[in-house]
Protein backbone atom coordinates (compact mmCIF):
# COMPACT_ATOMS: atom_id res chain seq x y z
CA UNK A 1 0.00 0.00 0.00
CA UNK A 2 1.28 3.49 -0.49
CA UNK A 3 -0.81 7.17 0.11
CA UNK A 4 -1.24 9.29 -2.75
CA UNK A 5 -2.65 11.81 -1.22
CA UNK A 6 -2.39 13.98 2.07
CA UNK A 7 -5.98 15.65 3.20
CA UNK A 8 -5.79 18.35 6.14
CA UNK A 9 -9.28 18.47 7.69
CA UNK A 10 -10.15 21.34 9.90
CA UNK A 11 -13.16 21.81 11.88
CA UNK A 12 -14.38 24.89 12.01
CA UNK A 13 -17.40 26.86 13.66
CA UNK A 14 -17.18 29.62 10.85
CA UNK A 15 -16.83 27.71 7.72
CA UNK A 16 -18.08 30.11 5.42
CA UNK A 17 -15.37 32.40 6.81
CA UNK A 18 -12.67 30.12 6.33
CA UNK A 19 -14.26 28.99 2.79
CA UNK A 20 -13.42 33.09 2.22
CA UNK A 21 -10.54 33.08 3.41
CA UNK A 22 -8.46 30.13 2.08
CA UNK A 23 -9.87 29.61 -1.35
CA UNK A 24 -10.32 33.61 -2.51
CA UNK A 25 -7.53 34.95 -0.16
CA UNK A 26 -5.13 32.32 -0.40
CA UNK A 27 -5.82 31.45 -4.03
CA UNK A 28 -6.87 27.47 -3.33
CA UNK A 29 -9.14 26.22 -5.88
CA UNK A 30 -12.07 24.27 -5.30
CA UNK A 31 -11.85 21.03 -5.85
CA UNK A 32 -15.62 19.67 -4.40
CA UNK A 33 -18.07 21.08 -2.19
CA UNK A 34 -21.35 20.36 -0.26
CA UNK A 35 -24.14 21.40 1.02
CA UNK A 36 -25.92 18.57 2.93
CA UNK A 37 -28.28 17.93 5.80
CA UNK A 38 -25.73 16.26 7.39
CA UNK A 39 -23.50 19.41 7.15
CA UNK A 40 -21.52 21.36 4.68
CA UNK A 41 -17.88 20.92 3.54
CA UNK A 42 -15.20 22.01 0.84
CA UNK A 43 -11.97 20.33 -0.40
CA UNK A 44 -9.65 23.06 -1.77
CA UNK A 45 -6.82 21.79 -3.49
CA UNK A 46 -3.31 22.89 -2.34
CA UNK A 47 -1.15 21.44 -4.54
CA UNK A 48 1.77 19.04 -3.46
CA UNK A 49 1.13 18.06 0.32
CA UNK A 50 3.63 16.71 2.36
CA UNK A 51 3.47 15.78 5.90
CA UNK A 52 6.20 17.60 8.56
CA UNK A 53 6.93 15.52 11.46
CA UNK A 54 8.65 16.99 14.43
CA UNK A 55 9.38 16.82 17.47
CA UNK A 56 8.58 19.59 20.52
CA UNK A 57 12.17 20.42 20.94
CA UNK A 58 12.53 21.47 17.23
CA UNK A 59 8.65 23.03 17.53
CA UNK A 60 10.00 25.58 20.08
CA UNK A 61 12.95 26.17 17.70
CA UNK A 62 11.10 27.20 14.91
CA UNK A 63 8.77 29.27 16.92
CA UNK A 64 11.59 30.96 18.50
CA UNK A 65 12.71 31.42 15.02
CA UNK A 66 9.68 32.37 13.37
CA UNK A 67 7.69 34.14 16.45
CA UNK A 68 10.10 34.34 18.92
CA UNK A 69 8.28 32.37 21.58
CA UNK A 70 6.91 29.07 21.84
CA UNK A 71 3.07 29.98 20.47
CA UNK A 72 2.25 26.99 18.40
CA UNK A 73 0.04 24.13 18.94
CA UNK A 74 0.31 20.56 17.77
CA UNK A 75 -0.65 21.23 14.44
CA UNK A 76 0.43 24.58 12.24
CA UNK A 77 -0.31 24.52 8.39
CA UNK A 78 2.47 26.39 6.44
CA UNK A 79 1.91 27.79 2.85
CA UNK A 80 4.62 28.39 -0.20
CA UNK A 81 3.98 31.37 -1.73
CA UNK A 82 7.26 32.21 -3.75
CA UNK A 83 8.56 35.77 -3.91
CA UNK A 84 5.22 37.08 -3.04
CA UNK A 85 5.69 36.21 0.58
CA UNK A 86 4.81 40.82 1.77
CA UNK A 87 2.20 40.66 -0.62
CA UNK A 88 0.35 37.43 0.63
CA UNK A 89 0.82 37.98 4.09
CA UNK A 90 -0.75 41.68 3.60
CA UNK A 91 -3.75 40.31 1.58
CA UNK A 92 -4.60 37.47 4.11
CA UNK A 93 -4.44 40.27 7.16
CA UNK A 94 -7.17 42.63 4.69
CA UNK A 95 -8.92 39.19 5.08
CA UNK A 96 -9.23 38.55 8.81
CA UNK A 97 -5.71 36.58 9.14
CA UNK A 98 -4.04 37.86 12.39
CA UNK A 99 0.08 38.64 11.93
CA UNK A 100 1.69 36.88 14.97
CA UNK A 101 4.88 37.75 13.45
CA UNK A 102 6.91 39.77 10.47
CA UNK A 103 8.63 38.46 8.00
CA UNK A 104 11.84 36.89 9.00
CA UNK A 105 14.82 35.21 7.41
CA UNK A 106 14.47 31.43 8.97
CA UNK A 107 18.13 29.23 7.87
CA UNK A 108 15.57 27.23 5.42
CA UNK A 109 13.68 30.40 4.16
CA UNK A 110 11.72 33.96 4.72
CA UNK A 111 9.11 32.95 6.61
CA UNK A 112 5.80 35.11 8.08
CA UNK A 113 3.65 33.45 11.06
CA UNK A 114 -0.04 34.19 11.02
CA UNK A 115 -3.43 33.19 12.47
CA UNK A 116 -5.98 32.63 10.29
CA UNK A 117 -10.04 33.78 11.63
CA UNK A 118 -10.34 30.43 13.55
CA UNK A 119 -7.08 30.32 15.22
CA UNK A 120 -5.64 28.23 13.07
CA UNK A 121 -1.75 28.75 12.81
CA UNK A 122 0.03 28.69 9.95
CA UNK A 123 3.35 29.49 8.29
CA UNK A 124 4.17 31.56 4.61
CA UNK A 125 7.38 30.84 3.24
CA UNK A 126 9.24 31.53 0.10
CA UNK A 127 11.26 28.41 -0.43
CA UNK A 128 11.40 24.59 -0.17
CA UNK A 129 13.71 22.24 0.65
CA UNK A 130 11.82 19.24 -0.89
CA UNK A 131 12.88 18.16 -4.89
CA UNK A 132 10.68 19.99 -6.89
Amino acid sequence: MKATELRIILTVDNLEEIIKFYRDSLGLATSKEWHEQTGNGIILDAGRASLELIDSRHAATIDEIEVGERVAGPVRLAFKVGNAIDTAGEKLAAAGAIKIAGVKQAPWSKVQRMQDPSGMQFTLFETSTLAE
